[in-house]
């Protein structure tokens, strides 16, 4: 008997350091240090971290209202 629990869910989207990377285009440390003062919320999955596309993007969208 095989589980399903995830069958009839919504899954978040995480995206790795380098996908993170792509899609801000900005320097590794920037992250790293995002990362360390709790700024980009990210879960560390073995000796890499993970972020979901949603906090990605809602941390992009308060940049933009700080920026107003």
């Amino acid at each position: 008997m095989t589980l399903r629990y995830f069958e009839n869910t919504t899954r978040p989207s995480f995206m790795t350091t380098d996908e993170v990377l792509d899609y801000l285009k900005v320097n590794p440390r920037t992250i790293y240090r995002l990362i360390h003062r709790g700024d980009l919320p990210a879960v560390r999955v073995g000796r890499q971290w993970r972020f979901r596309q949603s906090d990605v993007d809602a941390w992009l969208d308060r940049q933009r209202l700080h920026a107003l």
